[in-house]
């Protein structure tokens, strides 16, 4: 069974892709705009431990053009430490 993804968001599931509009974020440029950090502190913020990091990987694939299992690892440490950053604020 193919899973379904994002009509706005390529990449995401209706899901994320329903979180974001919820929150929001309703199209590439608003996320664009916000930045990844943000809008999955926004989703964190409303949905809280139903938003995982495989949603903050799916952001920044969103916006970089490939699949979250794609990223570099360096990245996807570099934006744990800069999510965790954000929940210090």
């Amino acid at each position: 069974m193919a899973t379904e993804t994002s009509k706005i968001f390529p990449g995401i599931g209706p899901v994320t892709e329903r979180r974001l509009i919820e929150v929001g974020i309703g199209d590439l440029a608003a996320l664009r705009r916000l930045g990844v950090l943000k809008a999955y502190q926004r989703l964190k913020f409303r949905y809280g431990k139903a938003v995982t990091l495989n949603a903050l990987y799916g952001l920044e694939a969103v916006l970089t053009g490939c699949h979250w299992l794609k990223l570099p690892a360096a990245r996807k440490q570099e934006l744990q430490r800069e999510a965790a950053a954000l929940d210090h604020k």
